[in-house]
């Protein structure tokens, strides 16, 4: 038995005739067939049922068929991987991460990797909202490190590791705050600009989050604008933790407590990879050791 026939066998199965697998497989017709029959005396059942036109697997072939399909994945796997060893280091390993997350909770992670691997190069994407998870589901990236989709992860094609929590406070500027000096509901503030950060993936385009019905809103596409926006007072929302805690420790932004929103937004942040990717030296390393910063940290679950 060899890889090739279980190529035939699959081919053959999925198309239902010599001439298309023929084509697709750039084999003679007779060829498919007689290792189709060589496959079946090795194995000694019939795999292919064919008193009709179109062939058709037998009870014993859809059998075969699924192992043949496993076994033909792990064999690409493998070549898949001698490939990246026989490479050696990788020469580059992108990561797209949520703008969001504190990049400065993993610097010694990165400066490990840039002493143990100078010749990669490490290539860091920032992204908001569903940005970074689609980046690692379109293959554009090795790993993402983002708030998890617990639907796309569902679907089993996405592997995940917890790593850190953070915390999305929605604020304003003292200045916005003196217009409305007995605030207590989100409503009153229908006529002040809401700064919202636009999503860098597909995913969620058009849909809004956190965002009232009738709200005035401007659109930007990083968090430095949104936080000059907010500080200026020229509007309000929600900044990471990371980034405003100096601004809420001098007063130069403040915390909205409101009867009808959340002031704080619980965010778990995970390392994420396509299930089906095989990494390098350098992207498992990277990995390795973002297992390790997770399983350092208390997982709130």
């Amino acid at each position: 038995m060899t890889l090739d026939q279980l190529k035939m066998l699959v081919t053959l199965a999925d198309t239902g005739t010599l001439k298309q697998a023929s084509a697709l497989l750039h084999k003679t017709q007779p060829a498919i067939s007689q290792g189709i029959k060589q496959l079946e005396s090795q194995l000694n059942v019939k795999l292919f049922d064919r008193s009709s036109y179109r062939l058709t697997l037998t009870t014993a072939g859809r059998k075969i068929y699924h192992h043949a399909m496993r076994t033909l994945k792990e064999a690409n796997e493998l070549k898949q991987l001698s490939v990246h060893l026989a490479r050696g280091e990788e020469p580059q390993v992108v990561i797209a991460m949520n703008a969001s997350f504190d990049i400065r909770k993993i610097i010694p992670m990165l400066e490990t990797m840039q002493q143990q691997f100078p010749q990669t190069q490490i290539v860091l994407k920032q992204e908001y909202l569903s940005g970074a998870i689609e980046s690692v589901e379109d293959k554009r990236a090795d790993i993402a490190i983002t708030t998890i989709d617990l639907v796309k992860l569902e679907l089993g094609k996405l592997t995940a590791i917890w790593l850190d929590q953070g915390d999305l406070i929605n604020v304003a500027s003292p200045k916005l705050i003196e217009r409305h000096p007995d605030l207590t509901s989100a409503t009153e503030l229908l006529n002040e600009y809401q700064i919202v950060v636009q999503d860098s993936g597909q995913s969620s385009q058009g849909k809004q989050f956190s965002v009232q019905t009738g709200q005035r809103c401007w659109y930007v596409n990083d968090f430095n604008t949104k936080h000059t926006l907010i500080k200026s007072g020229i509007g309000w929302g929600r900044l990471p933790d990371s980034v405003i805690d100096k601004d809420i420790a001098s007063g130069d932004l403040v915390p909205l407590q409101l009867d009808d929103l959340r002031t704080k937004l619980p965010l778990n942040y995970h390392a994420i990879k396509h299930k089906d990717q095989i990494f390098g030296p350098v992207a498992e390393s990277l990995w390795q050791a973002l297992t390790a910063f997770g399983e350092g940290n208390s997982s709130p679950h």
